[in-house]
């Protein structure tokens, strides 16, 4: 279904495709199946879905926390559930939103690297099998930019080879589990999500605290890129590949101006009139969360080449701005 990137391409790589034969608008409600329902995206996914009158059905791991969290009129799959039930529950979906995982950021033992290829490659390989012969045309599924590896300032894109080692490979076998699956007529977008910027919850979340406290500071060097993007416009690139037949392939989730970690924090630190003047350094991140460390430090200068190309209109483009808009 997907058209390779070419011959400079890395094995697996499928590039973005703007044209498709049939219409490039879907119809204007759907039912859309959603994985990671009750994380900090899937919440705020949930919300906007839901407020666009489109009907929603969840695979959750607990049912009461989900039902307290997304409403009554979200529809409930447990987990637990038969492959028979996912099936049935996937037959008369129009679109599917893939967003489950385990958090990266954790001590990797073996058993919760175990954790995280379960939570990851393996549920979507099984989503992909209940998808075979239900109505879903779109997939829509998360990866990340930790794809590329620590790349320092090379400009990172979409067609961007990926590295190797531990997190790189989840990436990899996260997105080969979305593509392979799914039937010939289904469309997949990959999205290779950075780091997301919103309220109650996700990365921010876990930064707010030192620096309320008046001893947040740079991470390491302060050199690496983060690649960021706001919860709005990362929820409008779900919709909008939802939506338009035209998106399909690998799109950088992040927004077009990257920072370093140094220029991160000056700006986090001006959005909460904080100081930003102590230094975090990697030995004492390795002391917590050893080989994970390197999610922190890794640079990744990923731009949103594809997004870019296809018109998708950013409303936080500048950092001082998509901080200000969340914590004030």
């Amino acid at each position: 279904m997907f058209k390779s990137g070419g011959a400079c391409s890395p094995p697996g790589f499928f590039i973005a495709r703007s044209h498709r034969e049939h219409p490039t608008r879907v119809k204007t409600t759907m039912r859309i199946f959603i994985t990671g329902a009750t994380g900090f995206i899937g919440q705020a996914l949930v919300k906007r879905l839901s407020a666009e009158g489109h009907e929603i059905v969840a695979w959750v791991r607990s049912m009461e926390r989900a039902r307290a969290q997304l409403g009554e009129e979200v529809t409930l799959l447990n987990m637990n559930a038969t492959d028979e039930a996912l099936a049935d529950a996937l037959k008369d979906c129009d679109g599917a939103v893939n967003l489950a995982g385990a958090p990266v950021v954790a001590r990797w033992s073996q058993a919760y690297r175990k954790e995280l290829v379960t939570s990851r490659v393996t549920l979507t390989e099984r989503l992909t099998r209940g998808m075979q012969g239900s109505a879903v045309k779109v997939l829509v599924s998360s990866s990340a930019v930790g794809y590329y590896g620590d790349r320092g300032e090379e400009r990172l894109v979409e067609s961007s080879a990926p590295a190797e080692g531990f997190l790189a490979k989840l990436c990899v076998d996260w997105e080969r589990a979305a593509t392979e699956g799914v039937d010939a007529e289904c469309r997949v977008v990959l999205l290779r999500t950075g780091i997301v910027l919103g309220q109650e919850g996700g990365a921010l979340e876990k930064m707010l605290l030192p620096f309320k406290a008046g001893v947040g500071g740079p991470i390491g060097s302060g050199k690496q890129f983060m690649p960021w993007i706001h919860i709005d416009d990362m929820v409008g690139i779900i919709v909008k590949a939802l939506e338009d037949a035209s998106y399909e392939g690998v799109f950088n989730a992040s927004a077009p101006q990257p920072v370093s970690n140094t220029v991160f924090t000056k700006a986090l630190g001006r959005a909460l009139k904080r100081p930003t003047f102590m230094w975090v350094p990697t030995f004492g991140l390795k002391a917590l969360y050893g080989e994970a460390t390197g999610v922190l430090v890794a640079s990744q200068m990923a731009v949103p080449e594809a997004l870019l190309n296809q018109g998708f209109k950013f409303s936080f483009e500048d950092l001082d701005a998509a901080l200000n808009d969340i914590l004030n």
